[in-house]
This record gives C-alpha cells, sequence and structure tokens, in this order.
C-alpha cells in the first residue's frame, strides 16, 4: 500500500470525540436500549464524581480517571465487547506520548477502559457540550481542542498543554489522525503528538486498535458484540528528534501504522 492510497480524504481537528452520527437506518431496538444504558452509567458516573471532586477539592484526577475507567469497562461491557491488549511490556510508568488510528465512536471507551498510567487525553471540545462527558473528561485534566480552522487557538491549547506536561510528568494520549477515519485506510496524522514529543523528550506509545468491520459502529453508535484487539507497538525514543525534522519523523511513525494496518487486513 503506498503512502498515497492509504491517506483518508478528511483532515481533522486532531482530538477524540466529534458529533455522532446517528442514522436512523441502525437504531433498533437493542441499540437504543443499549444506548440509553451507555448513557445512564455515564450520568451516575458524573454525578457520583461531583462530590467525590469536592471532598479532594478537584484534586485527585487519578482517583476519577479510575472511576471513568470502570464506567467504560462497564459500557463495553454491556455491548458485549471484549478488549485484547497484545504487549509484550507494561505501559511505562514514565511520561509517554500516547497515539493510535482513530476509526470508531467505540475508541474513547476502549482507550479509557485501559487505564494508561498517569495518562490526560486531548478530545474535541465537541464534548463539553455533552454534560455528563464534560464532566467526567474535565476532572480528568483532558485538553479539549478546536477545529484546524482556528489556528492560534489550537496554539495555545497545545502550548498550554506542554506547559502542564512538563510540569507534572504525566503521560498524554492523542490521536493523529484526529476525527474517525472510517474509509479502512489510515489517514492523515497531524503534527500536534510529534511536536509535544519533540519538545518533551518523552518516548512515543502506538498502539493499533483494530476493530472487526461487523461489530464497528463508524460514527455511529450501533455496535455488536465481538473482540477488539490493541496491538501495542515498541516505543520510539525521540530523544534526538528536532522540531526541523517534524514533518519527516510525522511521516516515518504514520508509515509505521500503514504497515500494521495491511497486516491486519492480511492476515483477515
Amino acid at each position: 500500500m503506498n503512502r498515497k492510497s492509504a491517506i483518508g480524504t478528511r483532515k481533522s481537528n486532531g482530538a477524540l470525540g466529534q458529533a455522532i452520527s446517528l442514522d436512523p437506518s441502525t437504531l433498533d431496538v437493542r441499540t437504543i436500549a443499549l444506548a440509553c444504558s451507555s448513557g445512564a452509567i455515564v450520568m451516575v458516573t458524573a454525578i457520583v464524581l461531583i462530590p467525590v471532586g469536592i471532598i479532594t477539592f478537584f484534586r485527585a484526577r487519578r482517583l476519577y480517571s479510575a472511576f471513568a475507567r470502570l464506567a467504560c469497562q462497564a459500557i463495553l461491557r454491556i455491548y458485549g465487547i471484549t478488549v485484547r491488549v497484545h504487549q509484550t511490556a507494561s505501559f511505562p510508568k514514565t511520561q509517554t506520548i500516547y497515539i493510535s488510528n482513530h476509526t470508531s465512536t467505540l475508541d474513547l471507551f476502549v482507550l479509557v477502559s485501559l487505564g494508561l498510567p498517569n495518562c490526560r487525553f486531548f478530545l474535541s471540545g465537541f464534548l463539553k457540550k455533552i454534560l455528563p462527558l464534560g464532566v467526567i473528561s474535565g476532572m480528568m485534566g483532558t485538553f479539549f481542542t478546536v477545529p484546524q480552522d482556528r489556528p492560534a487557538e489550537r496554539t495555545r491549547i497545545f502550548q498550554r498543554a506542554e506547559r502542564i506536561l512538563r510540569r507534572t510528568g504525566e503521560s498524554v494520549y492523542l490521536s493523529p489522525e484526529g476525527a474517525r477515519i472510517t474509509t479502512g485506510l489510515i489517514g492523515h496524522f497531524n503534527k500536534g503528538a510529534f511536536h509535544l514529543a519533540t519538545n518533551l523528550r518523552a518516548p512515543i506509545v502506538p498502539f493499533f486498535i483494530a476493530i472487526p468491520p461487523g461489530m464497528d459502529p463508524g460514527r455511529g453508535i450501533a455496535a455488536r458484540p465481538g473482540v477488539i484487539d490493541v496491538q501495542v507497538m515498541t516505543a520510539i525514543d525521540t530523544r534526538s528528534w528536532t522540531l526541523a525534522d517534524l514533518e519527516r519523523n510525522k511521516e516515518r511513525v504514520r508509515d509505521q501504522f500503514v504497515t500494521m494496518h495491511a497486516e491486519k487486513r492480511h492476515a483477515a
């Protein structure tokens, strides 16, 4: 697969969580019931977290993340979805930049369910409009992004994130593709994750989320039972990276995803 053929057609705002597409033809009784149940889990989690946050002066981010992880695991369970993680070593305890492909509404729940150590997330600011999700993600220390057509604001968001991460030593997850790429290909990679990794001298740990087409809801919510495989790839040392090589390093990492994607398709 060459680079040109593997590029998706859409650029994105560089974060998880764009608007969900609701196709009426996919909203059967099961889908509606599971969506309502999932919404109830999210609502209850947000309601529980508010007094917990008050008691802890909204300073126990890891505790709030643990609540969110349990909620996401519960949502995946009621959908009948199992997540299998394939890795040769545990996730690092030191500061790390995590990245992955992004094809599905399910990705957000899968990622949070992994319990990445001491990790924040970049998410689309759209999620703040969904109040329970906004409460939970805000208490988790999420960095909310804006679309690409607001470059000055995006720059300020990433600069603030870098200052916080440099001070705290925390890890962070963000999707180089940003928007869900439902073409079956690997999309265009934005520079944000690689800029952060270069400036922070933090390793990048990429992982590939493989969701079988028969269970993948894409931008919708009609997920089916099945198994999602998360393949954790070898950590990438960025200590010798410079901003002058940002574009080249970004494409080298993207090539790893293109290769992994081709291997998964061939195996299927």
